[in-house]
C-alpha cells in the first residue's frame, strides 16, 4: 500500500499506514469535545466494519485530535431523551456491542490517550489490548457513572476487574473515581505513561508484542476476596451515602457478579442494572446536577455591545487584601491557577500566617498529586505578601477579604480605589454586607462587586458573583469570567441582606437552635438532616463554622429580617460559655483528636428551657427544617435575589452540600408538592410560630398546583 490510505469522516477518521496500521482519530466537528452520541456511535460501526473488512491491517491505535479530551463520555443530553426501558436498553447493547467487536478484533489495539478520558471514554480503551497514556494534566481516566445516578454500562463495571483485580475496580467505580496518568499506571488502569509526542512510535512499538496473555488474578478475583470485598464496601456506601444512592449498591452487585461468568453475560446484568438505574428520581436529579454545572461553566450576563472591550480584558494580576482564613485561600486558588497575586496586610504576623497556610496548602495538593512539587513551589512562588501600601494601577481585580465589618470595609475600599488603575475591579468576599453600602465609600461606584468565595476556597467550588444597584454589567460580565476562568462554578445574586446560600442556610440553623432550646437532642437534629440527604446535621454545621461565627451571622440576620429569624438563645450562651465548636474543643459536641468521633458535650443541656420537642418525630424534624429552607427559597425568587429555580438549587448543592439525589430545595419542592408543603406550613402558624408563614409564591403555587420548574407539570 503506497503512502497512506485516509477515509476522512466526522467525527472518527480512519488512516491506514503503509504498515498496515489502522488508526481512529475521534476529532468531533465544531466542537471543543469529543462525545459518544448516535452519530459518532454509528460512524463507529463504518469504521469498524471497514477495519474487519481489510485483511492488510495489521493492528489498530485509537485516539483523539483534541487538544485536552480524548473522549468524554456519552452524550448525556441524549441519555436524557431515553424515555423507555427498551430504549435504554437498546443504548446499552449498541455501545457494548461495537466495544465487544474492538475486543475481538484479530490485530492487536492500542489506546494512545491523551486527555480526559472518562465513562464510555474509559470503557473503549477497556476493550483495547493495551493503554499508553500521557502525564498531562488534562489526561484524566475514569468511571464517574455513579455521581450521576447510573452505573459504567459498556462493559466497565465488567472489565476494569479483569485488567486491575476486584478491591482495585471497586476503588475506581463506587466512588466514580478519576485518576491521573501516574495514579492509573499504578492501578494497572494503563501500560504505560509516555509524552505525547511519542505516541504514536510507541503504539506501534506495542502493537508489534501481539495480543497479550489474558490477565488472570488469582489472588483477588475469588469468592473470598469477593465476600470481603462486599462487606466493607456496603459498610463504606452506608456510612457515606446513607443509603440514599442506589447506584453503587447496584454497581457493586454487577461487579461482583460479573466476575462470576463470562464478559458477555456480564454485560447482561450490566444492561440490566443501567435500566433500572436511569428510571430512578436519584439519577434524573443527579443529572440535572450535572447540567446546572454546565451552565455555571457558561453563563454570561448581558452588557451593552460598545462595552465589549472591557468586559472582555483578561484579568491577570490579582490583589487580595486581608491574610486571613479566607484572604490566604483565595491567594493560594488565584495562585494556583497561574495567576500573580498580591497579598496585602498591614499585621506583618497575620500576613506571615497566611503565607504558612499558603505554603501548608500546596504542599498537602502535592502530597495528593494534585501538583507535582515543581508546580506547588512555583504556585507558591506567585503570592507576594507585603503590609505596605503600594500602587496598585497594574492589577486587573483586588478582592478585599478583611474582617466582616462595614467601616473597616468602607476605609479599605476608599484606600483602594485611590491607588488602583481605571479599568481595575474592586471586589468584596463578604459573605452577608451590604455591596450597595460598602460602594458608597467610592467614588466609582459602578467598579464595585461582590465575588463570595467559600470556606474551604480549596474546596468548595461556588462563589456568589453579586452585583450591586450601580455595578456596571461590563464590570459584572468581567468579573464573572474571572470566576470561571479560575475554576469555580458561579451564581450572579443580586444585592441583598445573607446574598442566596446563607439567606436559605440561615433559617434552617436558626431554627435548630430553636428545636435544640425547647427539648430537641443535637444528635437527633443532626440525624434527621443526615437522613434527609445533608452532608451533616445542623448542630455539627453550627460547631464546624463556630459558634462565635454563627451567632455574629445570626444577629445580623435578626436584625434585617426580625422575629421571622429571631435569635435563638442557645449560641449567645455557648459564647458566655466559651463553647465555640471545633475551634475550642467544645460546642455541641466534644471534640479530642482527630481519629476519635465527637461526642455529644453533655453540659449543653443546661441551655435547654424545655423539652417541648422530646417527642418529635425524625420526620417532623426535617419538615419544621427543610420547610424553612424552601420557603427562603421561594422568597428569593419573589424578591429577585436570583432569577431562576436553578440559580437556588446550583447555589444551595454547591454551597451547603444540599442533598444533590434531591436536586436542590425547588426540585426537592417539586417532588414534596407546593400543595403539600404549605398547609404543613399553616398549621406551625396557627400553633403560634409565625416565622413558618409560607411566602406568597409559594402560596400561590399551592393554591395553583403549580411548580418551580415547568417542564415538571403534568
Amino acid at each position: 500500500m503506497a503512502g497512506e490510505s485516509v477515509i476522512m469522516s466526522d467525527p472518527i477518521n480512519l488512516t491506514i499506514s503503509e504498515k498496515g496500521i489502522a488508526t481512529l482519530c475521534f476529532d468531533a466537528p465544531d466542537s471543543g469535545a469529543n462525545v459518544f452520541n448516535s452519530a459518532t456511535l454509528a460512524c463507529l460501526e463504518e469504521r469498524l466494519t471497514e477495519i474487519e473488512a481489510n485483511s492488510s491491517i495489521k493492528g489498530l491505535v485509537i485516539n483523539s485530535a483534541k487538544d485536552s479530551i480524548f473522549i468524554a463520555g456519552a452524550d448525556i443530553s441524549e441519555f436524557c431523551e431515553i424515555d423507555s426501558p427498551e430504549a435504554a436498553r437498546e443504548v446499552i447493547r449498541k455501545g457494548q456491542g461495537l466495544f465487544m467487536r474492538i475486543q475481538q478484533l484479530r490485530v492487536p489495539t492500542v489506546a494512545a490517550i491523551h486527555g480526559a478520558a472518562m465513562g464510555g471514554g474509559c470503557e473503549i480503551t477497556l476493550a483495547c489490548d493495551y493503554r499508553l497514556a500521557t502525564p498531562d494534566k488534562c489526561t484524566k481516566i475514569g468511571l464517574p457513572e455513579t455521581n450521576l445516578g447510573i452505573l459504567p454500562g459498556w462493559g466497565g463495571s465488567i472489565r476494569l476487574p479483569r485488567i486491575v483485580g476486584l478491591p482495585r475496580a471497586l476503588d475506581i467505580i463506587l466512588a466514580g473515581k478519576k485518576l491521573v496518568a501516574k495514579q492509573a499506571l499504578k492501578a494497572g488502569l494503563i501500560d504505560l505513561v509516555v509524552p505525547r509526542e511519542h505516541l504514536p512510535r510507541l503504539a506501534e512499538e506495542y502493537i508489534a508484542k501481539g495480543k497479550p496473555a489474558p490477565r488472570k488474578f488469582k489472588k483477588t478475583n475469588n469468592a473470598l476476596v469477593a465476600k470481603i470485598a462486599r462487606s466493607k464496601s456496603i459498610k463504606v456506601l452506608d456510612e457515606k451515602t446513607n443509603g440514599h444512592y442506589p447506584a453503587p449498591y447496584l454497581a457493586l452487585d454487577v461487579v461482583l457478579e460479573g466476575l462470576k461468568g463470562s464478559v458477555e453475560s456480564g454485560m447482561r446484568l450490566e444492561e440490566d442494572a443501567f435500566v433500572e438505574l436511569i428510571e430512578t428520581e436519584v439519577s434524573r436529579n443527579l443529572v440535572q446536577v450535572f447540567f446546572l454545572q454546565e451552565r455555571a461553566k457558561k453563563f454570561k450576563v448581558k452588557f451593552p455591545k460598545a462595552d465589549a472591550a472591557r468586559a472582555e480584558a483578561p484579568v491577570k494580576n490579582v490583589a487580595v487584601i486581608g491574610a486571613g482564613v479566607m484572604g490566604a485561600g483565595i491567594a493560594q486558588w488565584c495562585a494556583a491557577k497561574g495567576q500573580q497575586v498580591i497579598l496585602k496586610d498591614i499585621n506583618p504576623d497575620a500576613l506571615n500566617k497566611g503565607m504558612a497556610n499558603i505554603y501548608k496548602t500546596f504542599s498537602a495538593a502535592a502530597k495528593r498529586r494534585i501538583f507535582t512539587r515543581e508546580e506547588a513551589r512555583s504556585g507558591y512562588e506567585r503570592v507576594t505578601p507585603i503590609f505596605k501600601d503600594i500602587p496598585m494601577t497594574n492589577v486587573d481585580i483586588i478582592i478585599e477579604a478583611a474582617t466582616e465589618k462595614m467601616d473597616l470595609k468602607k476605609k479599605i475600599f476608599a484606600g483602594l480605589e485611590k491607588g488602583s488603575g481605571a479599568d481595575t475591579i474592586v471586589a468584596t468576599n463578604t459573605s452577608a454586607l451590604s455591596i450597595n453600602e460598602i460602594a458608597n465609600a467610592l467614588e466609582a461606584p459602578e467598579k464595585m462587586v461582590g465575588v463570595h468565595f467559600f470556606n474551604p476556597v480549596n474546596k468548595m467550588p461556588l462563589v456568589e458573583v453579586i452585583v450591586g444597584e450601580r455595578s456596571d454589567p461590563a464590570v459584572v460580565a468581567r468579573a464573572l469570567k474571572y470566576v470561571q476562568k479560575i475554576g469555580k462554578m458561579p451564581v450572579v445574586v443580586k444585592d441583598s441582606p445573607g446574598f442566596l446560600v446563607n439567606r436559605i442556610l440561615m433559617p434552617y440553623l436558626i431554627e435548630a437552635g430553636n428545636l435544640y432550646e425547647n427539648g430537641a437532642k443535637a444528635a437527633d437534629l443532626d440525624e434527621a438532616m443526615l437522613s434527609f440527604g445533608m452532608p451533616m446535621g445542623p448542630c455539627r454545621l453550627i460547631d464546624e463554622i463556630g459558634v462565635d461565627v454563627s451567632l455574629h451571622v445570626a444577629e445580623f440576620f435578626a436584625s434585617v429580617f426580625g422575629e421571622r429569624m429571631a435569635l435563638p438563645k442557645v449560641l449567645s450562651g455557648m459564647v458566655e460559655k466559651g463553647w465555640l465548636g471545633r475551634k475550642s474543643g467544645k460546642g455541641f459536641y466534644e471534640y479530642g483528636n482527630k481519629k476519635s468521633a465527637p461526642k455529644l458535650n453533655g453540659q449543653m443541656l443546661t441551655l435547654q428551657e424545655n423539652d417541648n420537642h422530646n417527642a418529635d418525630s425524625m420526620h417532623t424534624l426535617q419538615n419544621r427544617m427543610v420547610y424553612l429552607m424552601v420557603n427562603e427559597a421561594a422568597m428569593c425568587l419573589e424578591e429577585g435575589v436570583v432569577q431562576a429555580p436553578e440559580d437556588v438549587d446550583f447555589g444551595m448543592i454547591m454551597g451547603t452540600g444540599f442533598a444533590p439525589f434531591r436536586g436542590g430545595p425547588c426540585r426537592y419542592a417539586d417532588a414534596e408538592g407546593a400543595d403539600k408543603i404549605v398547609p404543613v406550613l399553616k398549621l406551625l402558624v396557627d400553633k403560634g410560630e409565625a416565622h413558618f408563614t409560607p411566602c406568597e409564591l409559594l402560596s400561590q403555587m399551592a393554591h395553583d398546583k403549580n411548580k418551580f420548574y415547568k417542564e415538571r407539570n403534568s
